[in-house]
């Protein structure tokens, strides 16, 4: 009996084979690292439902941004630890505040041989945990908290930050944020737009991470993981606003976003591997259940295969050692 004419097993016979046609390959440099910055932290402090990950003194997060520029990592995106809180997040916009004084000193640090980003939300600052300030009924007011974003971009600017990562999922914050970011000279700043962040249950670990003091839950802002179209309208809402990149948040889960994105995008397409994800394949390797550092690989690869073009991943620096092997 012939056999198949149509072999494509051809095209698989060997690794060389294999990485001449691959389709979707990673990078460091589509990479960049989430670190936290804990105010007070004398050395880094572990954080238990993320093995491996820290909450970074300011001296250690300095020593961090200088790995990455070694590893050849796209950047790092700054989140800030307070040792205080209040109900409208002072500390977000405070020149002395922990994630500010970071931004100076990782700028100060690396320059321009990787993109600092800086975290843009009030969730980490204000002592209900919310995104925003809260009315008189407790509601998450919109309006409002755009001014508290403003003031606080224009305090990431002048910390030096090139990147601001607008998480807060607010309707027109990335046109309020542009708008006070121009008026005040800084034309040249980046506006990465949070633009499609899910309401997930997998957010669990990262709010240990930043201490979060989170009172009931955001689904309100954030959007509800049953719809898609959504997702396409909040894209195109802040790209018509002066996004300059957008993201998806979860990535995992939302693959069929990223690809929506992907595909309607003018402007670079961001996904967030968030602490859930990390924690599941942690949980999972450490069990003996998965090979650890195979199912890191292809969890990157199948988002960069979605469509984005960055992917902020808390392996963004064993990513790249792997990749370098």
């Amino acid at each position: 009996m012939p056999g198949p004419v149509v072999r494509p097993r051809r095209l698989r016979q060997s690794a060389a084979v294999r990485r001449l046609v691959a389709e979707t390959r990673l990078h460091p440099a589509e990479l960049v690292l989430p670190v936290f910055v804990k105010e007070g932290a004398r050395e880094p402090v572990a954080i238990g439902a993320m093995p491996g990950v820290v909450q970074h003194s300011l001296e250690s997060v300095v020593e961090v941004a200088r790995e990455a520029v070694e590893a050849g990592i796209g950047g790092l995106m700054l989140f800030g630890v307070p040792e205080e809180k209040d109900a409208t997040g002072t500390g977000a916009d405070d020149p002395e505040g922990i994630l500010n004084v970071a931004i100076e000193a990782v700028v100060d640090a690396v320059g321009d041989r990787t993109v600092v980003m800086a975290d843009l939300c009030l969730d980490e600052f204000t002592d209900h945990g919310h995104c925003g300030v809260l009315d008189r009924e407790g509601r998450v007011d919109n309006d409002a908290t755009l001014e508290r974003y403003a003031a606080m971009a224009l305090a990431q600017a002048r910390a030096g930050a090139p990147v601001l990562g607008l998480s807060g999922m607010m309707d027109g914050q990335v046109g309020h944020v542009r708008e006070a970011l121009d008026a005040a000279g800084f034309t040249d700043t980046i506006i990465l737009a949070y633009s499609a962040k899910y309401t997930s249950g997998l957010y669990g670990p990262f709010r240990e991470a930043v201490e979060s003091s989170l009172e009931g839950d955001r689904n309100t802002y954030q959007q509800d993981p049953a719809n898609a179209t959504e997702s396409v309208r909040e894209l195109e809402l802040d790209i018509a606003e002066g996004a300059d990149i957008v993201m998806v948040k979860p990535a995992t889960p939302h693959l069929d976003i990223i690809r929506a994105a992907a595909e309607m995008s003018p402007v670079p397409v961001a996904a967030y591997q968030i602490s859930g994800e990390y924690a599941q394949i942690e949980a999972a390797s450490a069990n003996g259940w998965i090979n650890r550092e195979r199912a890191i690989l292809e969890s990157l690869l199948g988002i960069r295969r979605a469509g984005a073009q960055i992917i902020l991943t808390y392996y963004a620096l064993e990513a790249a050692a792997l990749l370098r092997r």
